[in-house]
């Protein structure tokens, strides 16, 4: 395979599932549309920086230890789905309290201040703690790198496409969301969207912690 082929195959594999609605949607959407546009793009960064990181320790080697070792991936899937149902379930008690859940996207009590930096701050630790982002790029990055090529350099060339296709969908994401901001300034529309979030957040670390 050519190394222009392998870009481009790889593209499209990544782009599908970068459009496939998942936990980084809710979580864009939710932080968009609530008006904090800096966090929303730190959310969105975050997420790439995840992803930048398992790129790099998969274009390396390091994060076939989590496929080789039981213990490591065990520990990283129950931190991972502890923070995903601890968060969620926040959300939705919060909603439930006659009001939204603005701060339950936080590691703290505090409500979220707009910007970048707490936003950057969750996007990768959501991401990071989702072992399942390794074993997909143990799984799927090699099958990408032609033969003969440097496996680092190439690897981190796969990672960059899959980065901007996220970036590029992450800005129709936030447009989208910024546009019902008037819908979404009445109470009960921050409840249900909240309450959606909360439920979506809740049930991948679920699914995390029963091993689907």
């Amino acid at each position: 395979m050519a190394p222009s082929t392998a870009l481009w195959s790889f593209a499209l594999v990544v782009g599908l599932l970068t459009l496939t609605p998942g936990l980084d949607t809710a979580l864009i959407l939710r932080t968009s549309a609530l008006g904090r546009r800096r966090r929303a793009w730190g959310v969105v960064l975050g997420i790439q920086t995840g992803t930048l990181l398992w790129g790099t320790l998969t274009s390396v080697g390091v994060t076939a230890l989590l496929t080789a070792s039981h213990l490591a991936y065990e520990t990283l899937r129950w931190a991972g789905a502890a923070y995903l149902v601890w968060t969620g379930l926040r959300m939705l008690r919060a909603t439930f309290g006659g009001g939204s859940a603005p701060e339950a996207a936080a590691p703290d009590a505090r409500p979220p201040a707009d910007t970048a930096g707490g936003g950057w701050r969750q996007g990768t630790l959501t991401n990071l703690l989702n072992p399942k982002m390794g074993a997909f790029y143990v799984a799927l990055l090699p099958q990408f790198i032609p033969p003969g090529s440097n496996h680092f350099t190439m690897g981190l060339l796969l990672t960059s496409v899959h980065i901007v296709l996220g970036l590029a969908w992450s800005g129709v994401l936030i447009a989208c969301a910024r546009a019902l901001r008037g819908w979404l300034s009445r109470p009960g529309a921050r409840r249900l969207l909240d309450r959606v979030t909360g439920t979506v957040v809740a049930a991948f670390g679920i699914r995390l912690a029963l091993g689907d």
